[in-house]
């Protein structure tokens, strides 16, 4: 069996994100349900969405406080995920910059989780 790797992120409303997500990831969750939706990744990564009132122990964390990110191979592509929010009407959080670790870009899902894109330094 093909092991996999799990991102989970807390959200208020699962069927508005997991209709937030298919849109940004341009693919359908492989499980959706009113508490739970699952999105297959690249590399046997997955991210789901859980609904907060029913995640036990009870999260402490708010959104924000972390990161969901993409290694992209250019500038370029970090400025096509950003051109892409845009039309999507995804609230960006930060324009294409370069930082110390690269050139990236920062957006916000309806939550508030962080989704960074960014092209690695050298």
């Amino acid at each position: 069996m093909e092991r996999k790797h799990y991102v989970l992120l807390y959200v208020a409303d699962t069927p508005a994100s997991a209709a937030f997500y298919e849109r940004l990831l341009q693919r359908r969750p492989v499980e959706n349900s009113p508490t739970f939706a699952l999105f297959p990744m690249a590399d046997g990564l997955m991210l789901g969405l859980w609904k907060k009132d029913g995640v036990e122990p009870t999260p402490q964390g708010s959104p924000g406080a972390s990161e969901f990110c993409v290694s992209l191979p250019s500038d370029a592509e970090v400025d096509a995920f950003h051109a892409r929010w845009k039309q999507l009407g995804v609230k960006v959080a930060q324009a294409p910059m370069r930082m110390d670790f690269g050139y990236t870009a920062v957006a916000l899902d309806p939550d508030g989780h962080r989704l960074r894109a960014f092209c690695p330094a050298g």
